[in-house]
């Protein structure tokens, strides 16, 4: 194949067309496909595989925790949804339903899971008896349904993974107490390990999880300036407790009802972090998910093709033995221009070259995706300088999204300033909000933002509502929002 043909395909640049960017880079990089399935796709191995690096260090996280994981089923009877109001009036529109099977309509429907607080109410009432059985601490990793009108693919998809944990306590304090635990667990892993600076708070009561008392979330600003919810912790009270009788005898003897809650992040956050991340050459992946964190590109004339190689080979083996991912690009047919715009667009975070004429000075080359800066090194120095580099590449990645979101962050006093401030700008906004739910519909229906949360932390604190100019109980980020 000529090599004219193997150039990397143009991207749509950011400022051109956001959306269209994000189609392009994740469908060049092969990260996905779409499906037969309307709002389902195929997780390529490079997109599964970050999901896998997401997947084994929050695992690591939540055992660490006491938490131990389980799998309930998809199916979930229509019944248990009318136990609790509120949850099966919140997920009605998105829910599926199983009407037949083997060609005989069941006596009950089945919704397909769009999440599991219903069967693990149902599985808890059975196992928990007394204090002694307290508390329980699960998480599952599963597969959830949610029928989607409007899908972006990792973001908002019909199917998506994700995980799931479900806990009961004795009391209204322990449960508070691991409702904040697993949001800080989602913040550190979500700053440190996917480089995404993130806002904690409360979600307001319009804005809260179907059935909880209260809803805590991190939320994640996109390089088009808009939100996206990237964790979820939800005190569930007794209110799941009550509607499947999960009592349990206390140690004064006396029957009570646990106290509950649940938390997840899902396949969003690959979403979350292309659209933080990524440029104009595609993507930009953090090394400590990236799927390949080094790639290898052997240059040089045939003459001296075979030893450039040989050697490359061998410095792959050290990098490798040393629990680096790497790959070597050692193909003979295209030209190095070619395979650096290539792994750039794919993220890859480290580029190493080497020559003939490093072979002799024992060197090679480290080139940052990040700062572009190229590093010669000595070869005898590789894994440590290698290290040097993710560890300086990861870290530069959460101070540029940090100064981003801190330079794309607006306080305003008047629905007027903030009208005015999104239509001239991307980011998010800081305002006081009186608490009232026509207040909060007023702002969504003048300007398209929604309240993200009532920030734990924020910047300044306002004093007058926004909509109507009465004292403000919170200070409330707004965002329009994925």
């Amino acid at each position: 194949m000529s090599n004219d043909k193997q150039f990397v395909t143009e991207i749509t640049p950011q400022g051109e067309d956001f959306s269209r960017w994000y189609i392009d880079v994740i469908k060049k990089a092969d990260l996905m496909d779409y499906s037969p399935v309307r709002g389902c796709i195929v997780f390529r191995p490079d997109g599964y595989e970050i999901w896998e690096h997401i997947q084994q260090e929050m695992d690591r996280r939540f055992k660490e925790t006491g938490h131990r994981n389980a799998y309930f089923p998809l199916f979930i009877p229509e019944s248990f949804f009318q136990k609790e109001k509120e949850h099966v009036e919140g997920f009605n529109p998105e829910l599926p339903w199983v009407t037949e099977a083997g060609g005989d309509k069941l006596e009950e429907r089945l919704a397909i899971r769009p999440t599991s607080e219903t069967m693990f109410g149902h599985m808890y009432s059975k196992w928990i008896q007394s204090y002694r059985d307290l508390p329980v601490l699960i998480n599952q990793w599963a597969n959830v349904v949610r029928w989607e009108k409007r899908t972006l693919p990792f973001l908002r998809t019909s199917e998506f993974l994700w995980q799931e944990g479900h806990t009961a306590h004795e009391t209204e304090e322990e449960a508070r107490e691991e409702t904040m635990k697993m949001l800080e667990v989602y913040r550190s892993f979500v700053e440190e390990y996917l480089a995404i600076p993130v806002i904690t708070g409360q979600k307001t009561p319009s804005e809260k999880f179907a059935g909880a008392v209260d809803t805590f979330s991190i939320e994640a600003m996109m390089k088009d300036g808009r939100a996206v919810q990237a964790g979820t912790s939800h005190y569930l009270g007794t209110n799941f407790a009550v509607a499947f009788d999960i009592q349990y005898l206390s140690r004064e003897n006396k029957q009570e009802y646990v106290h509950t809650t649940s938390w997840g992040t899902s396949t969003r956050l690959i979403g979350s972090m292309i659209m933080v991340h990524g440029d104009d050459r595609g993507l930009a992946l953090p090394p400590k998910v990236a799927p390949t964190q080094v790639i290898m590109i052997p240059i040089g004339p045939p003459k001296t093709w075979d030893a450039v190689v040989g050697r490359t080979d061998e410095l792959f083996a050290e990098l490798k033995k040393a629990g680096i991912r790497v790959r070597v690009d050692d193909r003979n047919d295209l030209r190095p221009g070619w395979k650096f715009n290539e792994y750039e667009m794919r993220g890859v975070p480290v580029r190493l070259e080497i020559g003939p004429r490093d072979m002799e000075n024992g060197v090679c080359v480290l080139v940052s995706r990040i700062s572009g800066e190229k590093k010669v090194v000595q070869q005898a120095n590789l894994v440590e300088e290698v290290q040097a580099m993710l560890d300086q590449v990861q870290r530069e990645m959460f101070d540029r999204a940090k100064q981003f979101m801190n330079d794309h962050f607006y306080s305003v006093d008047t629905l007027e300033e903030m009208k005015a401030s999104m239509e001239e700008k991307r980011g998010f906004t800081l305002a006081g909000w009186c608490g009232s739910e026509a207040c909060e519909s007023k702002v969504k229906e003048e300007t398209g933002a929604t309240s993200r949360n009532i920030p734990f932390n924020p910047a300044e604190k306002k004093h007058t509502c926004l909509v109507c100019g009465q004292p403000a109980k919170h200070t409330v980020v707004f965002a329009r929002a994925y």
